[in-house]
């Protein structure tokens, strides 16, 4: 092997082997599940339960039916709905329930303009806490209980258990399971090694004063992302509650999936693009949170590690077999590390099947990463379906 090729060799071991590594240590973390709930909780809070909502005429309802469910004080939250393009008949529909209709009719739609109008809408002394929800979300009935009780023993923003409410296609059963394992390694596997949890988006929780306070500071199509880094740069610490289960529902064909990805990994590099300059701030600082949460950004998608380091084991085995052991090492490491996050309710003959439909996704998730400009300035709308909701 020349020097060139060894070069390139170690470069693309450091960009894909090391993830691999990454993955297994936090997979390997996850195994192990906290026995210590939170205790009751010795306050109630008041809770604003906000639904941001662009073109959800038809799944909104379960949402919101389920989020008036709750068993919470009924005189302790309110649930506001931000109505973005809906239809006239929607809004009196939504307007005769017992919630805060915001309604909106942004030139530029997004998630970011919906939460800071709520926030502005509402204003800081509102509620105590503020909890997100997506349109198609389905909140367990103890969710804010839950929630609430992690707020009460100390905890200052909260991530809860994101769940698939359906898997009826190929695509959704792997949506399912890929979200199950980043549940398990970037929010059970780092709080179990004292690292703060990962946001998703929604089922998402924080104190509301906060939140008020620093969501006019958020603006692009990862405002997770942006409110994770806010988070993390005053070292509030981000909780996971394995048990506040929130059920989403995940993309059922492929052509949602391109969409909802490119907009992800749009996200995630604009996201380490702002903060990386905060880096050497962070190491001289010591705050971990905020290191580890960059080189989260840093990784590449797990269905591009499955594509392209078993296709290098293959290629250094062929081309200089004394360069490939740590090819192969690292595709153990990835595989052990999926088998430890997958949850063993997903691993039956049905996602054995589903699997096929891997090399189609890791070509659409390639394609991706030639069309990211400009796609976190705008909005990407991912298409609902009508799901039976069995929660």
């Amino acid at each position: 092997m020349t020097l060139t090729l060894r070069i390139l060799d170690l470069v693309l071991f450091i960009g894909l082997g090391l993830p691999a590594l990454y993955l297994f240590v936090f997979a390997l973390f996850s195994m192990h599940r906290r026995r210590d709930p939170f205790p009751p909780a010795s306050k109630m809070h008041r809770f604003a339960v906000v639904i941001p909502a662009y073109k959800g005429d038809d799944v909104i309802g379960p949402a919101i039916e389920a989020a008036l469910a709750q068993e919470y004080p009924r005189d302790r939250f309110e649930v506001v709905v931000v109505a973005d393009k809906f239809r006239p008949e929607s809004l009196r529909r939504l307007a005769a329930l017992p919630i805060r209709l915001l309604v909106a009719d942004f030139a530029e739609s997004s998630k970011a303009r919906a939460l800071n109008l709520a926030a502005e809408r509402l204003g800081p002394d509102a509620a105590d806490l503020v909890a997100i929800l997506d349109v198609d979300n389905i909140a367990a009935p103890d969710f804010l209980r839950k929630v609430n009780e992690a707020f009460c023993s100390g905890a200052g923003a909260v991530q809860g258990h994101r769940k698939a409410l359906n898997t009826d296609t190929d695509t959704a059963l792997l949506d399912a399971a890929s979200e199950e394992i980043n549940n398990a390694i970037f929010r059970r596997g780092h709080v179990a090694l004292g690292l703060s949890s990962a946001l998703i988006g929604s089922g998402m929780a924080f104190d509301h004063k906060w939140f008020c306070e620093h969501i006019g500071r958020v603006s692009t199509a990862g405002e997770d992302k942006e409110l994770e880094a806010l988070l993390l740069r005053e070292r509030i610490y981000i909780e996971y509650l394995d048990d506040a289960v929130v059920y989403d529902e995940k993309v059922r064909s492929e052509a949602n999936f391109y969409n909802q990805r490119r907009r992800w990994l749009a996200a995630q590099a604009g996201s380490l693009a702002r903060a990386v300059r905060d880096l050497p701030g962070a190491v001289l600082s010591g705050n971990l949170d905020y290191i580890d949460k960059l080189v989260q950004w840093m990784m590449p998608p797990r269905i591009l590690l499955l594509g392209l380091i078993p296709l290098l084991a293959l290629l250094t085995t062929l081309v200089a077999t004394a360069w490939c052991v740590k090819w192969w090492v690292a595709l153990l490491l990835l595989l052990f590390a999926l088998a430890f996050a997958l949850p063993d309710e997903l691993m039956d003959e049905r996602l054995k099947r589903a699997l096929r439909r891997t090399p189609v996704l890791f070509l659409l998730m390639a394609a991706n990463l030639f069309r990211l400009r400009g796609v976190n300035r705008r909005f990407i709308h991912t298409e609902h379906g009508k799901t039976e909701v069995k929660p």
